[in-house]
């Protein structure tokens, strides 16, 4: 399906498509170029050793949207652009995370990431003919404060997560989760409200 198909007079680029959450391609070359400069980085950063720490913090800042004081993330470390994520203070990733920035990605403070955790914000059409075509689209995720995201965790695209909530290992999300809870399973539930610490 071309692009008077699935936009009749729409003259935005398709990087502004994307940006606002609209059905776009991705093999546009001013979307491919932004995602050649995500991989470089990334390629960059993953290359690091532990030692390395000031240069990692310096590539992170580069690659990312932004990041607040005293986060770590532990490579490898996965992105589609990077730019769309902005990481607040505090925070620890473990091995292996995953955040494909179609959409934005935004991430609280003192949050918790287990190692192979997953943000994902790309959706593609349903209709065939569509995916076919290459469209596709994204919606944001958001991380509250003091979340913990346990190994494994897939956060769905157009999910925000509350404050202080506690995803358990290889959980799925689909759906919003409020603050102060425990959530399990796929799709993940709540299977109990937390208490004041």
């Amino acid at each position: 399906m071309d692009r008077e198909t699935v936009a009749p007079g729409d003259q935005r680029s398709m990087t502004e498509r994307m940006r606002a959450g609209d059905l776009y391609i991705a093999d546009d070359p001013e979307i491919a170029e932004a995602s050649f400069v995500a991989l470089d980085l990334m390629s960059a950063y993953n290359a690091t050793t532990a030692r390395q720490a000031p240069l990692r913090r310096r590539i992170l800042e580069q690659l990312l949207g932004g990041i607040g004081e005293a986060s770590e993330i532990r490579p490898p470390l996965h992105v589609d652009y990077g730019t769309n994520i902005r990481i607040g203070a505090r925070c620890f990733a473990n091995f292996g995370l995953t955040a494909l920035d179609v959409a934005t990605i935004t991430i609280g403070d003192d949050v918790q990431i287990g190692p192979h955790v997953q943000l994902l914000t790309p959706t593609h059409p349903v209709d065939p003919e569509l995916r076919r075509a290459k469209w596709e689209a994204a919606e944001p995720v958001v991380i509250g404060d003091n979340v913990w995201l346990g190994g494994g965790v897939v956060v769905c695209p157009g999910v925000t997560i509350g404050e202080n909530t506690v995803v358990g290992a290889g959980s799925v999300v689909t759906r919003d989760l409020p603050a102060n809870v425990v959530a399990v399973g796929s799709p993940a539930r709540v299977i109990r409200e937390l208490g004041p610490a």
